[in-house]
């Protein structure tokens, strides 16, 4: 037999794609949805580690990084980069643009496609800072919820592998936790199963708390298991997290994603000492399985269920007609809801595999316990626990290998963050060539102390916010750039009544002050303080529009985001006249987007127009940047119209509107 020897390539996808659109230069002082969380009284009787980690350091904000809200609907045949491992076996193409995204893993031998393969490129508003797209493997680093790194490209390069082979590289800094991390994906010569060797470092003087979650997107039509007997199941119909027997629950057998009518999540309680595993069969009692060395204990099924708003968002991710999709996952912790304490200095490794499995249909699809023994024994034939270990420990010997040619590059963030700290990371290099613009004002600080002031007038760029940042901007000279940027650090850290004041005192001298008076104005709407939230509001847009020097993309993407939350801002304190003013002002390319068209329908219900309110959903619109579970269109619908929401603007993923 000819073994093919394991390649690593760069190749082109042509895809259907909606771009990212550009940043929203307004910082995010505040999450973009509620934090998921369980009160001290919901924690009785859960293990102590998992209690301890439910509360370790839920996210403020998606600070320091910038939201994308600016993608639209309509898709485009693109050309997309792609990486490509290859051996005779398998064949796992990657997206460096996106995360590091595994598209697609091949079975060649019998042309079987392991994943669900989105046809298409959509953004939806899923990632903690808002982009994000479905489909194939996806590596979640950062906070509980999908990675800010969804739609953002990574570093990427050869590797000599642990057998002498290829072996791609994938790494970043990620922003959020301030954390280091690769993952190489390693496909030994002749194997059946891709392997996937992950770390996470800490290279500062304190802990760091860490979320990790590799999901998989199969398609629904599949049966899932795990070694488990029970699993923590959160119910999006009522936001209810309580533990259930597997595979059956309230008379329901949940081990298959369509037997359910409404999304949830179902975290497999996998006991100590059994292997780590998760598989997705079909009917034939083929498909996908993953397994692990042992630190990563989690395990979980997603599922979107059958009801309306589930298939209206299944719809909205990909294209009508191309099938659907659930997710089985592995993760850190038990639950997506905990964040795990990583030592100061210290790292996380560990290995994944991922390949085909080919079992008996009738055990996988039999009873529970038949049906994990069945899936144990054939992934010990084709890929022993033993196997798996020696892996892990052969790749660890590569870890700190000096990447060769390089295939992908990322943002400049982690480059700066070497240069401040003087970090020494093997094997995930971060060259001073990768500095760009927004790094050059830190840059500035760095080696000056001072916050260099704009040389022409612009939006101001991203803020640091991390500790080190944060004690360098206190001691800079406080010139109104300074202070804003001192103003986010603060917010961030937790001390909004400091915050306020170095926006205050940046005000007092800025030349631009509509950056500030945003800041100012959600403070105020943090504290309630609606009437002045809205008055500050105003006069930011107002400040903008006198100040912004053209039409192009960056002041066209500061406009739309500010005036969209000076709209909201002023419907909520009951001032409709001075709404349509404001949006009145917007671009008209802007008003047409769908995300605006669902303001102007707000807008007019405002004003009393609820014939104005069903023309706008009777034109059609699409909100690009709806939000996972919004029923902000229905309730809009029938607030205005007293109908039954129509299925094209019914994406609830409860059966009703009951708290």
């Amino acid at each position: 037999m000819v073994i093919v020897k394991t390649t690593v390539r760069r190749d082109v996808l042509t895809l259907p794609a909606a771009g990212t659109g550009p940043e929203n230069p307004l910082p995010p002082l505040l999450p973009l949805r509620p934090t998921r969380t369980l009160d001290e009284r919901a924690k009785e009787g859960l293990p102590p580690d998992m209690a301890r980690q439910l509360g370790y350091e839920p996210l403020r904000s998606p600070l320091p990084t910038r939201v994308l809200d600016g993608y639209g609907r309509e898709r485009t045949e693109t050309t997309l980069d792609v990486l490509v491992v290859e051996n005779d076996r398998l064949r796992a193409t990657v997206l460096p643009g996106y995360g590091g995204r595994v598209h697609s893993l091949l079975h060649k031998p019998t042309g079987r496609e392991l994943l669900y393969r989105n046809p298409v490129v959509q953004p939806a508003a899923f990632a903690l800072n808002g982009a994000w797209i479905s489909g194939g493997i996806e590596w979640n680093i950062g906070a509980t919820g999908h990675t800010t790194l969804s739609c953002a490209p990574v570093h990427a390069a050869r590797v000599r592998a642990p057998d002498g082979g290829e072996m791609l590289r994938l790494w970043e800094w990620e922003r959020l936790r301030d954390l280091p991390f690769q993952v190489d994906l390693w496909l030994p010569e002749g194997s059946d199963f891709l392997h996937v060797g992950v770390r996470v470092r800490n290279p500062h003087e304190r802990p760091a708390p860490v979320f990790w979650w590799s999901n998989i997107a199969v398609p629904e039509e599949r049966r899932v298991l795990a070694p488990a007997d029970e699993a923590w199941h959160f119910a999006y119909q009522t936001g209810g997290f309580r533990r259930v027997p597997v595979p059956e629950s309230d008379g329901v057998d949940r081990t298959y994603p369509l037997r359910s009518e409404h999304a949830a999540d179902y975290f497999y309680d996998v006991p100590d000492g059994e292997r780590r595993w998760i598989a997705a069969v079909d009917d034939t009692g083929h498909g996908l399985v993953q397994t692990s060395t042992d630190l990563p204990r989690g395990r979980k099924l997603f599922l979107w269920g059958t009801g309306t708003g589930g298939r209206r968002w299944q719809e909205w991710l990909t294209e009508p007609g191309t099938g659907g999709y659930a997710e089985i996952q592995s993760g850190l912790a038990r639950t997506q809801l905990e964040h795990v304490r990583l030592e100061a200095e210290s790292e996380f490794s560990w290995l994944e595999s991922y390949g085909p499995l080919t079992a008996s249909a009738d055990r996988v699809h039999g009873d529970w316990a038949g049906a994990r023994d069945e899936v144990a024994a054939r992934l010990g034939d084709a890929l022993p626990r033993e196997a798996v270990d020696a892996a892990h420990e052969a790749w660890l010997t590569a870890a700190d290998t000096e990447p060769g040619d390089v295939l992908a590059v990322g943002s400049g963030w982690g480059a700066l963050e070497v240069l401040r700290g003087g970090y020494k990371l093997p094997g995930t290099p971060f060259p001073e060539s990768t500095l760009g613009p927004d790094q050059e004002p830190w840059l500035e600080l760095l080696r000056s102390g001072a916050v260099p002031e704009p040389r022409k007038v612009a939006p101001p760029g991203p803020t640091l916010v991390a500790r080190h940042w944060r004690d360098m901007l206190e001691t800079a000279p406080a010139r109104p750039v300074a202070e804003y940027h001192l103003g986010v650090a603060q917010w961030h850290a937790g001390d909004r009544a400091q915050a306020v004041r170095s926006w205050e005192r940046g005000l007092e001298l800025a030349p631009s002050r509509w950056p500030l008076l945003r800041c100012l104005a959600v403070a105020d709407h943090a504290e309630g303080n609606t009437e002045r939230a809205a008055d500050r509001y105003a006069a930011a847009f107002d400040d903008l529009c006198q100040e912004r020097r053209d039409d192009g993309p960056v002041w066209t993407a500061a406009t739309a985001a500010l005036g969209r939350e000076a709209i909201t801002a002023l419907l909520a304190a009951h001032r409709t006249e001075a709404a349509r003013e404001v949006w009145d002002r917007l671009h008209e390319a802007t008003r047409a987007e769908g995300r605006f068209r669902l303001l102007e329908a707000q807008l007019r219900h405002a004003e009393g127009d609820m014939a104005g309110v069903r023309a706008v959903f009777e034109s059609g619109f699409e909100a690009a940047d709806l939000r996972e579970g919004a029923e902000t269109l229905g309730d809009l619908w029938t607030a205005a119209t007293g109908e039954e929401v129509p299925a094209r603007y019914d994406f609830r993923m409860r059966p009703d509107h009951t708290p």
